[in-house]
């Protein structure tokens, strides 16, 4: 019984009816072939069934076609049910899939597991990083693109490391949102803001600030940190405080899941008694009861332009921090 080869770089050139040196530079992305010639390898690798020595290739051109997503997180917040953390996934892969590179998924929730996303990344296993979920003044992707590796972050850097990011526009959704309140009547409009170690639960609070300021409003803060626990925690400390509330701004939609049981479980109704918006627009915002009010962020578009940002700075090419457009989605809540 006899063992079929691998198709080799020589059976392609033939096929291709071309050099070996030719099918080597396709192989390995050179841009100096023309575009015709360039086709008709393709067309040879596909129907040979032709696979590229990876080991060699990187070798060859100082690339491994491989990008890493590293989220500071515990893995029991990346997996749950949070839609962020997979629709940045999400658009990521999308591009890399298209641009026929890999992902490699890197938690660094823990000092350990941030000592090992540094090792990875500092050793060349990857051809850039991009970071999501920073916290605090996290020094590691200024670090990295300071020794010449590509970066690119969700959302600006607290440490101010000069690394370019993409984000949404936090501080004019939420003025959207409140405005929105304001014109229904709402005066006593509360807020459950999120961590102040990260920008968007920074940059949500000074969106709320900003616009009852504007209105001559009261500030009626109570902090949660994202999560449908602290959304709960953060209503009844407000409903404490202010009996007499009649709006609320939660800083994500998980804290709004919880802030419309919690007010339920309270006696007061919604809209009724007091209105609830949310932030994100995640799946299950249009399923409460009643169907939330929500500030929609563009999170697999975010996914998606960091990598297109990522790609193109390893290339070479200049690029420029982004800020992608959010929208209010109205719906019974308020």
């Amino acid at each position: 019984m006899t063992t079929a080869q691998r198709p080799t770089l020589e059976a392609v050139a033939r096929r291709a009816g071309v050099s070996r040196a030719t099918v080597s530079r396709v192989v390995n992305g050179s841009t100096t072939v023309a575009e015709p010639i360039r086709d008709a390898v393709r067309r040879a690798v596909a129907e040979l069934g032709y696979v590229p020595n990876l080991a060699a290739r990187s070798l060859v051109t100082q690339r491994t076609d491989s990008i890493a997503l590293v989220l500071p997180e515990a893995a029991t917040r990346v997996f749950s049910d949070d839609q962020v953390f997979p629709g940045i996934i999400r658009g990521a892969a999308q591009e890399l899939e298209a641009a026929d590179k890999q992902l490699v998924l890197m938690l660094a929730g823990s000092p350990a597991g941030h000592d090992r996303v540094e090792r990875y990344t500092t050793g060349r296993h990857v051809d850039g990083v991009l970071f999501a979920s920073l916290h605090g003044e996290d020094p590691l992707p200024g670090r990295l693109a300071r020794l010449g590796i590509p970066v690119v972050c969700s959302g600006r850097p607290l440490d101010g490391a000069d690394v370019p990011y993409v984000d949404v526009d936090h501080v004019g959704g939420v003025a959207t949102a409140v405005r929105h309140l304001l014109d229904s009547g709402r005066r006593r409009i509360a807020t459950i803001a999120g961590p102040q170690d990260m920008v968007a639960g920074i940059e949500r609070l000074a969106g709320y600030r900003n616009t009852v300021a504007e209105a001559g409003l009261p500030e009626l803060v109570a902090t949660g940190d994202f999560t449908r626990e602290s959304g709960a925690t953060a209503m009844r400390q407000l409903l404490a405080e202010h009996p007499d509330l009649d709006a609320v701004f939660a800083a994500s939609d998980l804290m709004a899941h919880a802030a419309l049981r919690a007010l339920r479980e309270a006696g007061r109704r919604v809209p009724d008694d007091v209105a609830v918006i949310g932030f994100d627009d995640i799946e299950t915002a249009a399923y409460t009861e009643p169907p939330l009010t929500t500030v929609r962020q563009p999170i697999v578009q975010l996914g998606r332009q960091m990598t297109r940002l990522l790609l193109r700075l390893a290339a070479g090419e200049a690029i420029e921090s982004v800020v992608l457009p959010t929208e209010l989605i109205v719906r019974e809540s308020a």
